[in-house]
């Protein structure tokens, strides 16, 4: 067990899990101490999803780009895992407020949305490199939270992570990221610094 410890170690995984924890600690307080409904809205659900995936984003990549492509472990299913954990984290942390005061749901919401951005993040990590990665779904997400659309079925899917109800044009397309997301994330890894980025670390 001691190479997932380094493995987490070498990823800030404990770092990124306090930020995690801690960012829905403080939006879970706030909603709790300024709002008398039990059921946050929707958009601070979407936004308080986005700040967990933007927590977690640094750990899609290593500290040496070398040691992405050399391990006596295969890379693949190491990724895949990653990514899947990542999902779980995200997707846990609201839906254990759901027997609290302050109720981050429904749950279908939160596990689309963590679905979706996950895979989204993974697959700007894979083509625009770790440090960008959360450019898209920071950028995607707030428009959408700004100007949600439920009409016609294209502004269901530029809007598929701010949807009302559940939305089959939504749901495809969350889906779509967090299986498109998984599977180039795994077989190509984060996409390598440029040396005068790398050098910085």
């Amino acid at each position: 067990m001691r190479w997932l410890a380094l493995y987490l170690r070498s990823r800030r995984v404990p770092v990124a899990l306090i930020v995690a924890g801690g960012g829905e600690l403080l939006m879970w307080s706030m909603w709790s101490v300024f709002s008398d409904s039990r059921d946050v809205a929707p958009q601070v659900v979407v936004l308080t999803v986005l700040l967990l995936v933007a927590a977690l984003t640094a750990t899609l990549g290593g500290p040496d780009d070398a040691l992405e492509g050399t391990a006596a472990r295969p890379w693949l299913p190491r990724r895949a895992a990653h990514v899947l954990a990542a999902f779980l984290v995200v997707a846990a942390l609201p839906l254990a407020t759901l027997a609290t005061g302050a109720r981050f749901g429904p749950a279908w919401l939160v596990v689309l949305d963590a679905a979706g951005l996950i895979g989204l993040t993974a697959l700007g990590a894979a083509t625009l490199g770790v440090a960008r990665a959360w450019f898209v779904p920071l950028g995607w997400t707030l428009a959408a939270t700004l100007f949600p659309r439920s009409e016609p079925i294209l502004g269901r899917i530029l809007t598929w992570q701010t949807q009302p109800r559940l939305s089959a044009a939504g749901a495809v397309t969350a889906a779509l990221f967090a299986v498109g997301g998984l599977i180039v994330y795994a077989v190509a890894g984060p996409a390598r610094r440029a040396p005068a980025e790398a050098a910085q670390r």
